[in-house]
């Protein structure tokens, strides 16, 4: 089958957002995002209630006088539309974080926008796995896909390490196609496309390489980040790798890492995808890579039976 991209609109690039973040390049800012719960906590301290740096209006989100930031700098954030009042003084309406060197805009804190989009200590954890997994790979990778992309970490940085490689980003979020298409432009980084696609649904062909980060909790509020659907968040999870095992091509490889919550010393999610993966001929192998993350979720009904939540990380190797 010829590969194809489906009727649908490609995002297109928030040109002052992209020289923002070169702006900040050129400025040597670096930042690692926490979890929601530590920054709160970090920001309600009565010292950190004001910018002082660039990682403060960047990183914090915190409020920040126009004097703050260099006036160039100033300007193009007030160019791109990415500053609101605030107070006495203004709040970037964007946060950016480093990742292996390289700079990725996100939404502000907190993150309650059904459209928000996140990046956060998954995605680091993401990125350390897909890091250490791709040297392993003996296929020739010529087409790989990052399905549920948000700000594009994973599919730019897949681009940038394997420049002969179609790379495509999808998502059913449309403020995160715009973002993550933003964030490799900023980064000079052309051999990736970033698509509306509900899963691999929008889009044809086959894939060397499948990765997917996708939202695995329970959200009263199912926001598109971190709403996984289904019994414990899990739906989502199972969708991609029955999405792999029929849209990989020979020899392909699935990367997923997730997050299960186990049950009574068991893990219902492999339990689950174990039986469709031999049914396929396909290999795979299976990690922790954290024992225990999002403990607070523990708190809610949802999750009323759950022992803790593990991070995941599935290789499946199709034959």
């Amino acid at each position: 089958m010829k590969n194809t991209v489906k009727t649908a609109v490609l995002p297109q690039i928030n040109a002052p957002l992209v020289k923002v973040l070169q702006a900040l390049q050129a400025r040597d800012y670096h930042f690692v995002t926490v979890t929601p719960t530590t920054h709160r906590l970090v920001n309600q301290r009565p010292e950190n209630r004001w910018s002082r740096s660039l990682q403060d209006i960047f990183g914090w989100n915190r409020p920040f006088a126009a004097s703050t930031p260099d006036a160039e700098l100033f300007e193009l954030m007030q160019a791109a539309g990415i500053v609101r009042p605030f107070a006495q003084g203004w709040q970037s309406l964007i946060r950016v974080s480093s990742l292996n060197n390289t700079l990725f805009a996100h939404s502000p804190f907190p993150t309650d926008a059904s459209d928000a989009v996140f990046l956060g200590p998954d995605t680091y954890r993401f990125i350390r796995a897909l890091d250490q997994a791709l040297p392993g790979l003996h296929k020739p990778i010529q087409r790989c896909v990052d399905i549920g992309t948000g700000p594009g970490t994973a599919a730019i940085l897949l681009a940038s390490m394997l420049p002969e490689t179609e790379v495509w980003g999808v998502d059913i979020n449309e403020n995160a196609l715009t973002i993550a298409a933003s964030n490799a432009e900023a980064n000079g980084v052309n051999n990736v496309r970033f698509q509306y696609s509900n899963l691999l649904n929008d889009i044809d062909g086959h894939f060397d390489l499948i990765v997917a980060n996708p939202p695995y909790l329970v959200d009263p509020l199912e926001r598109a980040y971190r709403h996984g659907n289904g019994a414990l968040g899990a739906q989502l999870s199972l969708d991609i790798v029955d999405t792999a095992l029929a849209r990989l091509a020979p020899r392909g490889t699935l990367m997923l890492y997730t997050g299960v919550a186990m049950l009574a010393g068991e893990d219902p999610f492999i339990h689950a995808i174990s039986p469709k993966i031999k049914s396929a001929g396909a290999t795979y192998s299976y990690i922790e890579i954290d024992p225990d993350i999002f403990s607070e979720e523990l708190m809610n009904e949802a999750y009323f039976e759950a022992e803790r939540i593990a991070a995941v990380w599935l290789q499946v190797q199709k034959p």
